[in-house]
């Protein structure tokens, strides 16, 4: 669900940059093929995922939640192939969709998806990420925090997708709406990091890791 009335988000859209040529196909397959494709990001977050990615430098990048591949591509399309995007999702269903657009040049090299449950398989990764994308089953959303900020590397970027979750977090009235606010609640609360929450779609958070020493400066 959108927060942002639809005129305006039409008419930011088309102030945005379009997607790359390879992800508007994904998007009429995606759209083609399954019932619902509310869990594509979309151009805005697309696009600021994108452009994260290049500000920060980021060369080993973190995403929980594939569905079809969407914001994966829209990371990996400015990456080089030193570089590595590791996405998680429990979904093979979608995976069918993904494979195909994962397997193309210069993809290939750079995408690992990973099957299964991301509560499971993010203890088991290796090294620490550059920048996180969280997008995925939104009762864990608080868990995910506490298991991906051990992965984070400091001065790393965590950025949350749903954040408002439909407004669901003002009324807690449902358990996402609850668990989505008990992950903004520990997130502003934990000192090591630096955020801010955007009202773009269903509100998106960025936040900064910071360094140890940058603190010990302040």
């Amino acid at each position: 669900m959108m927060i942002i009335k639809n005129k305006i988000e039409e008419y930011t859209e088309s102030f945005t940059t379009p997607e790359p040529e390879i992800v508007q196909r994904l998007v009429r397959e995606s759209e083609q093929n399954l019932e619902y494709t509310d869990m594509i990001s979309g151009r805005q977050v697309g696009m600021l995922m994108r452009l994260l990615v290049q500000l920060s430098g980021a060369k080993r990048v973190l995403e929980i939640g594939t569905f079809t591949g969407y914001s994966a591509l829209m990371m990996a399309d400015v990456m080089n192939k030193k570089s590595e995007l590791v996405t998680i999702d429990i979904n093979l269903h979608y995976k069918n969709i993904s494979d195909r657009y994962f397997a193309e040049v210069p993809y290939n090299e750079i995408i690992r998806q990973i099957s299964g449950n991301a509560l499971d398989i993010i203890p088991k990764l290796e090294g620490l990420f550059d920048l996180i994308f969280l997008d995925a089953d939104k009762v864990n959303y608080p868990e995910y925090f506490r298991l991906l900020k051990r992965i984070l590397k400091r001065g790393g970027i965590l950025v949350a997708d749903n954040t408002l979750w439909g407004g669901e977090v003002i009324s807690l009235e449902t358990e996402k709406g609850k668990a989505v606010h008990c992950f903004n609640e520990l997130l502003r609360d934990d000192p090591s990091f630096e955020q801010v929450m955007l009202p773009v779609r269903d509100g998106i958070t960025i936040a900064r890791f910071s360094d140890v020493s940058e603190k010990s400066n302040i």
